[in-house]
């Protein structure tokens, strides 16, 4: 045993399983971008990406998933044409739905945060409302908000995402269900985090 390990305080920051495991699900997330995208009449597009961004933070947590999301949005801005449709990251961005793309991010971060606020047991139905509010009101937030960058009111870009809604919270009702799965089985994936963890290390 070294001494990194023997003195939790000095461990690093990111392990190589760390590092290994938000490797893995940003290959996710630009996986789920294959099947493409359904464009409806608004132009918004539907993808399953966003099903990836809510499994990284409800899966690793707030800083294992951001990575992972952080990892596919610079491979995407660097070129890669991994975004739903065969789009990289500045097409996405200099088009009507680029805030969707930007909210994915914090996104993550706030599923994560929320998720690791209620570990070490992971309810599924409270990992549901988490990935909604992460997976929907944060991304349809700064989807919305890049729509009225680019001229668009906010009345017509929240009425060109209302029938994107109930495909949203399936995607969340699946993570959620998916990582209940997840942390029965490997337990620990997410470090707790919250109130009652810092009165225990005090």
């Amino acid at each position: 045993m070294d001494e990194t390990t023997r003195d939790p305080a000095r461990a690093p920051f990111l392990s190589v399983t760390d590092l290994t495991q938000a490797a893995v699900f940003a290959a996710l997330i630009a996986a789920l971008g294959l099947p493409g995208t359904i464009n409806l009449s608004s132009g918004v597009p539907i993808t399953l990406q966003s099903l990836g961004v809510m499994l990284a933070g409800c899966v690793l947590g707030p800083k294992k998933g951001t990575l992972a999301v952080a990892i596919f949005a610079v491979l995407a801005l660097v070129g890669l044409p991994i975004l739903a449709g065969g789009r990289n990251g500045w097409t996405s961005l200099t088009s009507v739905t680029g805030g969707f793309f930007v909210g994915f991010l914090p996104a993550a971060f706030i599923i994560g945060l929320l998720t690791a606020m209620m570990m070490p047991k992971y309810r599924w139905w409270l990992g549901i409302v988490f990935n909604v509010i992460g997976g929907l009101l944060v991304i349809y937030a700064c989807g919305i908000a890049g729509m009225m960058i680019k001229g668009m009111t906010f009345d017509a870009a929240l009425s060109a995402n209302t029938s994107f809604i109930a495909g949203d919270i399936g995607k969340a009702v699946v993570a959620a269900l998916v990582a209940a799965q997840v942390h029965r089985g490997w337990p620990g994936l997410i470090k707790p985090f919250g109130p009652a963890t810092l009165l225990r290390k005090a």
